[in-house]
């Protein structure tokens, strides 16, 4: 497994179309690291991909950021791993401003069963 650092946190791809994506403490994501998001997934992982959400760290988005945060059609799926109350509700909040993009998500509180998801989905 590799592991990249960007301006927001670390990238880890699990398979050539699976990575794991942890931002780190106190981050706001803006625009600009969603655009260097963005760009990371499609020149690194293979279409479609799937991604594992793992929130271990608390953190936030702007609203313009909230809009775009994982609208590529290239995404197949998201697993969301939360443990805490407030890491479920900002991201129920977060599904719920995006649920016209039909998202194919499902948040799971331990990571092994959140990965056997994504491996079932392939």
């Amino acid at each position: 497994m590799k592991t990249y650092k960007l301006s927001f946190g670390t990238i880890s791809i699990i398979e050539s179309n699976i990575a794991e994506v942890i931002v780190n403490d106190g981050v706001e994501m803006d625009e600009v690291m969603v655009d260097e998001y963005h760009d990371f997934l499609l020149n690194y992982l293979e279409v479609p991909f799937s991604l594992l959400i793992n929130k271990l760290n608390s953190y936030s988005y702007n609203f313009k950021a909230q809009k775009m945060i994982v609208n590529l059609k290239e995404i197949n799926a998201m697993a969301v791993v939360v443990g805490t109350s407030g890491g479920l509700m900002s991201t129920e909040t977060l599904i719920k401003m995006n649920e016209n993009n039909n998202w194919n998500i499902l948040l799971f509180h331990k990571r092994e069963e959140a990965l056997s998801w994504l491996y079932s989905i392939k």
